[in-house]
């Protein structure tokens, strides 16, 4: 079920012109709206994006489907999206939140970190499981990241760390650029799905390296992709039901490419793999 929309935190950077809102459920959302600058496909981009992560283990934002109403836009005005020297509201309707990590006001969430810090990062190793992710599905977007200070046995999946230890994480944000964005298919630049700090990439040395995302995507269940597409709302894709279905079967036809799609990265100008020989 959609959780409701409270009440406004503060507007988000970026082209989605997304807004941060608390919803019925005490959590605080960065929530993409249905009619976006960029595109209404965005949404379900976000979504299955969301879902695939889950499925590979790459730790990402939770989600979910966030209802804004009428009484919500009448009681802030404010939210609203600006085309030009135009504003207009969101429309009232069912938009993808994507859940912040914390209490907006005492967690103090980063989209940069010195190369100091980023080497201290406990998931770090997450980056090649997202490149990975990003080659399988065409992400025109370079590799978007958030990072926090947070106990590791809530977050870093492992259970044998002491419960008062803190280290910093990362999570993968921002994936309305799969599917080559609202354009629904692969444009497989080799550049594209990068992050833009090659310390991340600094101890690859091989296609070993992305195991065991590398497999796993080599072998994606179909049934991961027809559950995913299944939560996608109808308001979402009224009209556009076979292309989604089409660009759906081009993903499951590319699972195999992936590894040729790493080594075309390796060899481009910009190689980020400076220990790959």
């Amino acid at each position: 079920m959609p959780l409701n929309a409270l009440r406004p935190v503060r507007k988000m950077r970026g082209g989605a012109q997304a807004y941060l809102i608390e919803a019925d459920d005490s959590h605080c959302y960065v929530v993409k709206f249905q009619n976006n600058p960029q595109h209404m496909r965005i949404l379900v981009n976000e979504l299955l994006a969301a879902c695939f992560l889950r499925h590979l283990q790459i730790s990402a934002p939770e989600h979910a489907i966030i209802d804004i109403g009428e009484d919500f836009l009448r009681e802030y005005p404010e939210v609203a999206i600006e085309f030009g020297a135009r504003k207009t509201q969101p429309l009232a309707g069912w938009h993808f939140g994507s859940r912040h990590p914390g209490d907006p006001s005492r967690l103090a969430v980063y989209d940069f970190m010195p190369d100091t810090l980023l080497e201290q990062v406990q998931n770090i190793g997450e980056f090649l499981g997202a490149l990975v992710f990003d080659k399988w599905t065409g992400n025109a977007d370079g590799r978007q990241s958030v990072f926090f200070r947070a106990r590791l046995r809530d977050w870093s999946g492992r259970p044998e760390a002491h419960p008062l230890k803190l280290g910093f994480v990362a999570l993968m944000v921002d994936h309305g650029f799969i599917f080559d964005g609202p354009r629904w298919d692969f444009s497989d630049s080799p550049v594209h799905g990068l992050y833009p700090r090659k310390l991340v990439y600094s101890q690859v040395r091989g296609l070993k390296d992305f195991e065991p995302w590398l497999d796993q995507v080599v072998h994606f269940p179909d049934g991961v992709i027809d559950k995913a597409r299944r939560q996608v709302p109808p308001q979402w894709i009224a009209g556009d039901e076979d292309e989604l279905d089409r660009v759906l079967e081009n993903l499951m036809k590319r699972r195999k490419r992936v590894p040729d799609l790493l080594n075309d990265v390796r060899r481009t100008g910009v190689n980020p793999f400076p220990a790959w020989v």
